[in-house]
């Protein structure tokens, strides 16, 4: 079951979430982004091990303290791998007071009525037995919003909520992500839709089932106090979807209550080629700008 450490930090403590869950259809991206090109791995192994090198570069750097990060979102390869002979998750929580979270959908159906639901994860009984092992305190499951249709954005949201429902009873904290793409037309239309479904799923859980929600910044300021209120929620932290640090964070400031859990802009000033000191520079600054965003 949860940490009560764990728990008591995710609810209470000032920072944000970091999202180092890249997984194998992102991660050439993400190399690529960070410097390395397609052509310097032989397989998916030497690329899984590349991209663990990444970000065990970013979670031992001093730059990347329990100072202004809450929690950090893995990838399962990443969970399942060591930091200096320490699995993941216990490395961030006993050594940083990180709070470990894990990615656990299996990436997103072909787009119908405007949205791309979740694929099926057939092994989520599984994935989470393992989680809770590493000692993972809660997990985060991905869908995506591409147009303000009513149907099927009551069919992501109650999807998530049914994935989300079967890893509290396993004893887990799910984020559920039910990600609005940033320059669709009727963004904020379709946000309404989104939070309207939200707070009907919310409202049918049991007092003692909490999750987070990890949302788009949105159109209108403050447009999700009701969900940060709600008691429900733990948190309610932002994905960067894209915006550019400064355009992330400056939505970020005014939205009241809501904190960064962004994985883009988080590493956008990061490069393999940058010696130990320009890199723990480079993170230190991108933290310490969204940690003041996320203080609003």
């Amino acid at each position: 079951m949860n940490n009560s450490g764990q728990l008591d930090r995710i609810r209470t403590d000032k920072g944000f979430i970091a999202a180092l869950d890249q997984s194998g259809g992102s991660t050439p991206k993400a190399l690529e982004l960070y410097g390395i090109s397609e052509d310097h791995y032989e397989d998916e192994e030497e690329m899984f091990q590349l991209i663990h090198n990444m970000r065990k570069r970013i979670i031992t750097s001093p730059s990347f303290s329990q100072n202004h990060i809450l929690g950090a979102i893995l990838f399962e390869q990443t969970m399942e791998r060591l930091i200096y002979g320490v699995p993941t998750a216990d490395f961030l929580w006993k050594t940083k007071k990180i709070v470990p979270f894990l990615k656990v959908d299996k990436g997103l159906e072909n787009p119908k009525d405007g949205v791309r639901l979740m694929k099926d994860i057939p092994d989520l009984s599984e994935t989470l037995k393992k989680a809770l092992e590493h000692g993972i305190f809660g997990t985060k499951m991905r869908s995506v919003i591409d147009e303000d249709n009513p149907s099927g954005i009551d069919k992501i949201v109650d999807q998530q909520f049914e994935f989300g429902k079967i890893i509290l009873d396993a004893g887990l904290t799910p984020i559920i992500e039910p990600e609005v793409t940033i320059n669709i037309s009727h963004k904020s239309k379709a946000e309404e839709i989104l939070k309207k479904s939200l707070t009907k799923n919310l409202n049918e859980l049991g007092s003692k089932q909490n999750i987070l929600l990890k949302l788009t910044l949105p159109e209108k300021e403050n447009f999700y106090q009701d969900l940060v209120k709600h008691p429900n929620v733990l948190r309610v932290v932002a994905l960067s979807g894209g915006y550019s640090l400064e355009e992330a964070n400056k939505r970020l400031k005014e939205n009241y209550g809501v904190v960064a859990s962004f994985s883009r802009a988080l590493t956008q000033s990061l490069f393999v080629h940058q010696s130990t000191d320009e890199f723990n520079s480079s993170l230190e600054q991108t933290i310490a700008a969204i940690a003041v965003a996320s203080e609003t």
